[in-house]
């Protein structure tokens, strides 16, 4: 996943994770932290997340930076920082929706959302060219030796990483749910 796109991502799956706890999260209110939804979103952050976010910045850190920066520039204590920020904002969205879903004030979530997306939405608007393209920063700029996304590594990785984030993301959701569907008895 592109690094400018990482924290929007993390930010708008951590809300969904809430959104999905939701009746959970209203049941206990205790610390936000000892509840069980938040276990499990660090377990997504921390073992899913994070790892897929850093394995663009590894094997096509070019791609990651959106051809805006060499890669191999960059010191790798800023890419270490920027995995982590990008890890990070699936805490910061939890943690911002889950009080106000336990307060039940769904339209400041939604509107958190909405404008998550919609920034994410016109990031993706604006890299289009960008994310379709597998290149170097110097093929990319000197417009020799790309090749489609489609047919390259990264497509791959691409692909399987999308569906390893989606098959988390619903298994996630469906240990939300059963937590919800306890919550109820």
């Amino acid at each position: 996943m592109p690094l400018p796109f990482a924290p929007l991502v993390g930010f708008l799956l951590g809300v969904a994770l809430a959104w999905a706890a939701s009746s959970e999260l209203a049941r206990d209110d205790g610390p936000l932290v000892a509840s069980r939804p938040f276990a499990i979103v660090a377990a997504f952050a921390a073992l899913l997340y994070t790892p897929v976010v850093a394995y663009f910045v590894a094997f096509h850190g070019d791609w990651a930076y959106l051809y805006e920066v060499s890669w191999r520039n960059v010191p790798s204590a800023i890419d270490f920082a920027l995995v982590l920020v990008g890890g990070a904002s699936v805490f910061v969205g939890f943690v911002v929706a889950a009080p106000l879903l336990r307060k039940r004030r769904l339209g400041v979530v939604s509107a958190l959302t909405v404008g998550a997306g919609s920034l994410a939405l016109a990031l993706l608007a604006l890299s289009a060219r960008r994310l379709v393209l597998s290149a170097t920063y110097a093929q990319f700029h000197g417009d020799f030796g790309t090749e489609p996304i489609t047919q390259s590594a990264l497509g791959r990785g691409v692909l399987f990483m999308g569906i390893v984030v989606a098959a988390g993301l619903a298994w996630c959701i469906r240990a939300m749910w059963t937590m919800n569907a306890e919550a109820r008895r």
